[in-house]
């Protein structure tokens, strides 16, 4: 099997992770916030019913990013991660919204202290979510993935909300009657951390967009391995624009200007495959030659 092939088979699964993942937990979270007279774990329930939806559109992405280039598509589909993350952030954004109306509205309507047995649940829910949270950041890593790094965020955003949850059910049982609302807060603290991760999944996805500098120490991996190709003296400008799990790479290399025109070909075609031999995650690249002076 291919790099290419493995690693999206492992984005794949790691998508499928987390949408049983999810599955599990909204039912269970809703059940328990239900019984357990917890807004705090129904609220939790709310954002991982959003989560099976936003993983659904991680696993398009990741299927429909990795199509081979066409006649219309010459540098492949790999925008459309990207473009799916920003879908993904939607519904995290909705979500926080939904919980904090829910808990502006619940923290002025009287209402039971939550049951003491729903801080087990959570506390499950908790180590769980950072489990899942790592495992599918360690794929998003090994697969250059910024849809499935959003994915794995909704882990730790889940997780964030859990311990917030936690948190406002043992101030409720704690100082008793009169703190009820406890657990509303609670859920009120929890839709702000989801809005900020929110903005901290976007960002990337944004500088990915717009073609944004941000591989500083890949263009010193690309210039390395470049002086290691013969007829190569140096690299100029190199320019780095990353689509899916794949680096889009033009680069300026200098030759001796005394070669013929063929020979200068034949530099910047072994260039290339050298590049793409010893840095498997490039995808287009593009040579220039530049003669030296």
């Amino acid at each position: 099997m291919s790099k290419d092939l493995a690693n999206q088979q492992t984005a794949i699964n790691a998508t499928y992770f987390s949408l049983i993942g999810n599955a599990s937990l909204a039912v269970i979270k809703g059940l328990a916030g239900f019984f357990g007279n917890s807004y705090a774990l129904i609220a939790d329930a709310i954002e991982s019913t959003t989560d099976i939806f936003s993983s659904f559109l991680v696993l398009f992405g990741i299927k429909y990013s990795n199509r081979p280039a066409d006649e219309n598509h010459p540098y492949g589909h790999g925008r459309a991660e990207p473009l799916i993350t920003f879908i993904v952030v939607g519904f995290l954004i909705t979500s926080a919204t939904i919980i904090a109306y829910e808990s502006v509205l619940n923290i002025g309507t009287p209402h039971e202290l939550p049951k003491s047995w729903t801080l087990i649940v959570l506390g499950l829910i908790i180590v769980w979510k950072e489990i899942s949270f790592q495992k599918v950041m360690k794929k998003s890593i090994e697969t250059n993935s910024s849809s499935l790094k959003a994915d794995a965020w909704h882990h730790r955003s889940d997780a964030i909300t859990s311990v917030a949850a936690f948190i406002g059910i043992s101030i409720a049982l704690f100082l008793g009657k009169g703190y009820e609302s406890a657990d509303d807060w609670a859920a009120l603290f929890a839709s702000g951390f989801i809005l900020y991760n929110s903005y901290l999944i976007f960002r990337p996805a944004l500088g990915e967009i717009m073609d944004e500098h941000l591989y500083d120490d890949l263009v010193e991996e690309i210039r390395k391995v470049s002086h290691q190709v013969e007829g190569v003296i140096d690299t100029e400008k190199c320019f780095i624009r990353k689509a899916g799990m794949k680096y889009h790479v033009d680069l300026h290399a200098i030759v001796d200007s005394t070669i013929s025109v063929k020979e200068g070909h034949d530099i910047s075609h072994h260039l290339k495959d050298t590049l793409r031999e010893e840095i498997q995650q490039l995808g287009h690249v593009l040579i220039h030659i530049e003669p030296n002076e």
